[in-house]
Formats: C-alpha cells, structure tokens, sequence
C-alpha cells in the first residue's frame, strides 16, 4: 500500500503546517507490537510525516489504549492517533470482549473528540508463542502498520479537504 500521497505536497500560498501523529502502543507482546509501530514511523516518513512530527507512547496493555488516546486527542497537540495492540486468547475466554471494549472506546474517543484514531489493534484467532506463530504475527503487524499508516495520511487528507469546503446554508423546511 505504498502510495504517494498528494496530502504534504507543497502549496503555493499559506503553506499548511505538517500533520503531528500519536502511536498508542500495548507493551503486552512489545516485540510484536513494535513491528507495527516501526511501519507506522517508516510509512508516515515516506507520506511526508517526518519522524519528529510522531510520537510513541507505551501502556501496559491494549486495554489501557482509550484512555490514554482520550487524553492524547484532548490536548489539541495531535492532528491524527494510532492504536497500536495485540489482544491474544490467554486461555481464559476474555480476549474477544477486551478487544470489542478497545475498539468500541476508541470509536467513541474519535466522534467525541474530532480527532481521528485509527486501529491496528489486532485479535488473532489462534495465537501461540512458539516460533512460526512469533514470525507470522510480526510479519502481519508489519503489513497491518504499513496499512495503518497509508489510512492515517488518507483520512488526514480528507479532514484537510473537510475544512477547506466552504459551508452552505441548510435547506429550509
């Protein structure tokens, strides 16, 4: 999905500032996590996003995300916020729920706030720390962060687009 975005093309007047982005990150399975992180980073560069406009913040786990994402998004700093997790089956049924919980908040966060949050916050069906299980995730959070990031410069760019349409009057009733 390496796509080269129009979004930080040089303007011809009033050049508008480069985007800041917030990572989210669950330390909860960090060395596969930070594959997707590590995408995300490269991905915004190679967009336009220069690595000193993004900004990584660990959390204990992914249920913890929302929370700090809120208090991210309300300090007016970030124009965009990625969730970056891995929720696995533990062996106690609970995976599916604080998944559904992680994503649900930040969809709430997001409409409450106005800032976009884009997830990769992952919930593999099967999930087991041997070592072709280890590759594989890492190599699909890999893929997951380079998607995530093209998303994030995508929707910037249609936020961008938003602001600039000029408002019209609503039809009368």
């Amino acid at each position: 999905m390496n796509q080269t975005s129009t979004f930080l093309a040089p303007k011809a007047s009033g050049s508008q500032p480069t985007p800041r982005v917030a990572i989210v990150a669950a330390s909860w399975h960090a060395d596969i996590v930070a594959c997707a992180t590590g995408s995300v980073v490269a991905e915004l560069a190679q967009s336009g996003i220069p690595k000193e406009n993004v900004e990584v913040f660990h959390v204990p786990g992914a249920f913890e995300i929302p929370l700090f994402s809120q208090r991210l998004a309300r300090t007016g700093r970030y124009d965009a916020l990625i969730a970056c997790g891995l929720v696995v089956n533990g062996g106690v049924y609970r995976h599916e729920f604080v998944a559904a919980a992680v994503i649900d908040a930040l969809m709430k966060v997001q409409l409450e706030t106005e800032v976009p949050i884009l997830s990769c916050v992952l919930t593999p069906r099967d999930f087991h720390e041997h070592e072709d299980h280890l590759a594989f995730f890492k190599a699909h959070l890999l893929k997951k962060g380079t998607e995530v990031a093209s998303a994030c410069v995508q929707t910037l760019e249609n936020m961008r687009a938003l602001t600039a349409m000029p408002r019209t009057v609503a039809a009368r009733s």
